[in-house]
């Protein structure tokens, strides 16, 4: 677990320190010789790659969000061990984490609507659609906060890691907001299918939660 945490912030480190390498000469030197092989100076290529990161987090969220609610509800308790489904549980969140940090890192060098790290990682600060913007970092440090307290649950007990797990909802509800009114492809018919029927599911598991334990 220790190695997962230190795989995470090991990214995030490599993500910043290779945004702030390209922007030195050496960088912008390298840079050119890549974009000779590959035309990486292209508009669209930074786009494309900020966005498929951020449609793989996003799946990757609302997968850890409903696995989460399926194991709060005891659905996969017949089939798999609880200890599987956890650790599964676990994993699939930093992954999100993995790909939520390469969207926010490629934002960066997107050169037709560049971000600076300002704008990506302090809410409604950023010209472009401030809210719904805002309101997806936001959910990044929320979905972050929750990942940590995995590993935490021994110093701050279960009741408190029960409480703070419940901004994970937050965090997934956030996202969804942020990728349908912030995401330059969310008028596509496909891309409204997807958030919509993968906040469906989530809204079912809940409210299978809220009446398992009503009753």
């Amino acid at each position: 677990r220790l190695a997962q945490v230190g795989l995470v912030i090991s990214a995030l480190l490599l993500g910043v320190a290779a945004s702030m390498f390209l922007q030195t000469t050496y960088g912008l030197q390298l840079e050119k010789t890549i974009n000779g092989l590959l035309a990486i100076d292209s508009v669209q290529i930074w786009w494309y790659i900020t966005r498929s990161a951020g449609i793989i987090a996003y799946l990757l969220l609302w997968f850890s969000t409903a696995w989460g609610l399926a194991v709060s509800n005891k659905i996969l308790d017949p089939i798999l061990h609880r200890m599987f489904t956890f650790d599964f549980h676990q994993f699939i969140s930093l992954l999100a984490i993995g790909f939520l940090i390469l969207h926010i890192s490629v934002l960066t060098l997107d050169r037709y609507l560049p971000f600076t790290w300002a704008q990506v990682l302090v809410p409604f600060i950023e010209p472009y659609r401030p809210l719904w913007v805002g309101i997806g970092i936001i959910s990044f440090y929320l979905i972050l906060l929750v990942t940590v307290t995995f590993y935490m649950r021994r110093r701050i007990g279960m009741r408190t890691f029960r409480l703070i797990h419940v901004l994970s909802l937050v965090g997934y509800l956030g996202a969804t907001l942020h990728g349908l009114y912030a995401g330059t492809d969310a008028p596509l018919l496909a891309m409204q299918i997807m958030y919509k029927g993968t906040l469906l599911v989530v809204v079912f598991l809940l409210a299978y939660w809220i009446i398992a334990a009503l009753q």
